[in-house]
């Protein structure tokens, strides 16, 4: 196991997972796109990182022909040290990695399954946030539940909050969560990205764009908390109104949105 640590870039590792865990790209565009890498001259930044990662692990391979088992299951581990103790299917996939390793290792009592396709170290505890966020790749936490992230609210959320595209539909989510369905053009106006409290990025919204869900979704939230938070937001140093107002304006309720910042202030 030393001798295979030693020959592990930790950068192209940190870089690899930073990017399959932000990556909007789903697998069979990213699969289609490592297979064209050598025909292209231009490669975007993202499929260049994961590419690096399926090299090293060839000539790993290569080098070490009959510790595959040994080699694979060691790589497992390395990703997910490098991802607070939790994997993805997914995140092998591109790496041509059978999900079997990943079976083996829970047969092996080394890891939890957790949830489809997603598995937990043993030693370790669940980022729910995170693994919720791995299972549903369109999903985005928001309303009350971001602003929760930035401390905009003292409602906790016990439940998830999330926006996904208008045409998206999982019958899971629908019964575990308070789901916004929006057109595809204003899915990701001010999407972002925050550490959930266990330390992993997750993808939200920013401020001034929940904000706006607030008020353009106000017959579906607390009343009370609704205005606590609009005026806690015009209180901060940080609020930007030029931001706020272009959201509103591409989301189509730029009236609603100004008339009610202007009876708050």
């Amino acid at each position: 196991m030393e001798e295979i640590g030693n020959k592990i870039d930790r950068n192209i590792l940190k870089d690899y997972v930073k990017t399959i865990n932000t990556t909007r790209k789903n697998m069979i565009k990213i699969k289609e796109e490592l297979k064209e890498i050598n025909k292209k001259k231009e490669v975007s930044e993202e499929i260049n990182t994961i590419n690096n990662m399926s090299l090293m692990i060839k000539e790993l391979l290569i080098k070490s022909p009959n510790k595959k088992r040994e080699i694979l299951t060691y790589v497992i581990r390395q990703i997910m040290q490098e991802n607070n103790g939790m994997i993805s299917a997914r995140m092998i996939e591109p790496l041509n990695i059978s999900r079997q390793y990943l079976l083996i290792m829970k047969n092996n009592h080394e890891i939890d399954r957790i949830a489809r396709g997603i598995y937990l170290d043993k030693k370790c505890f669940e980022d729910s946030y995170f693994s919720f966020q791995q299972r549903y790749k369109k999903v985005i936490f928001s309303h009350m539940n971001a602003l929760y992230f930035y401390n905009m609210t003292e409602e906790f959320p016990y439940n998830y909050t999330i926006t996904v595209p208008q045409n998206y539909h999982v019958n899971t989510i629908n019964k575990k969560c308070n789901v916004f369905y929006v057109a595809n053009d204003i899915y990701e106006i001010g999407l972002t990205k925050v550490k959930s409290p266990n330390g992993n990025t997750i993808y939200t919204y920013d401020i001034e764009r929940c904000i706006c869900d607030i008020i353009r979704s106000k017959n579906r939230m607390d009343p009370e908390q609704v205005k606590k938070t609009i005026k806690q937001y015009l209180k901060s140093k940080d609020k930007d109104l030029v931001k706020l107002a272009t959201y509103a304006k591409k989301m189509g309720i730029e009236t609603k949105v100004m008339t009610t910042i202007d009876n708050y202030q």
